[in-house]
């Protein structure tokens, strides 16, 4: 692994560090199907997060640790809320960290980043279409 692919996947690892905070903090406004997701995206960024320290220890790198707390870009106080923030966590800050890994990458944790970006992509429009139904459930790039 290259310093360059070591620094992406350490910027990674604390967007999916951050990402299992903020999804603590998304679920307890949620119920229902929303919670579910909620619950799901926390469970996906858990696994992520698990792989990235893997394999980030394999290549002889100090996985970083997650902070005790991170602040979240706004309030969060309501469901509406909540939705709000899984849209802005997952296509504008983890799909973000992902696409910056792709080009950093080689082979098999290329590989992984671009599964990563997927998977991210994914997740940001099934929140997108939750929190704002009548617009674009998708974006072009996300993380751009």
């Amino acid at each position: 692994m290259s310093l360059t692919g070591a620094a992406a996947l350490q910027a990674a690892l604390a967007g999916e560090h951050a990402a299992n905070y903020a999804y603590g903090v998304i679920g307890a406004h949620l119920t229902g199907n929303d919670l579910a997701l909620a619950q799901d995206s926390q469970t996906a960024h858990q696994h992520r997060r698990d792989s990235l320290v893997t394999q980030l220890t394999a290549a002889g790198v100090i996985p970083q640790a997650a902070s005790a707390a991170y602040k979240l870009p706004f309030a969060v106080t309501t469901g509406a809320d909540g939705r709000r923030l899984a849209v802005t966590l997952e296509e504008e800050r983890l799909a973000g960290l992902w696409r910056a890994a792709v080009p950093a990458t080689q082979g098999a944790d290329r590989q992984a980043a671009v599964q990563a970006l997927t998977e991210t992509a994914v997740r940001a429009t099934q929140w997108r279409q939750r929190a704002t139904p009548n617009s674009p459930a998708t974006v072009a790039f996300p993380g751009s």
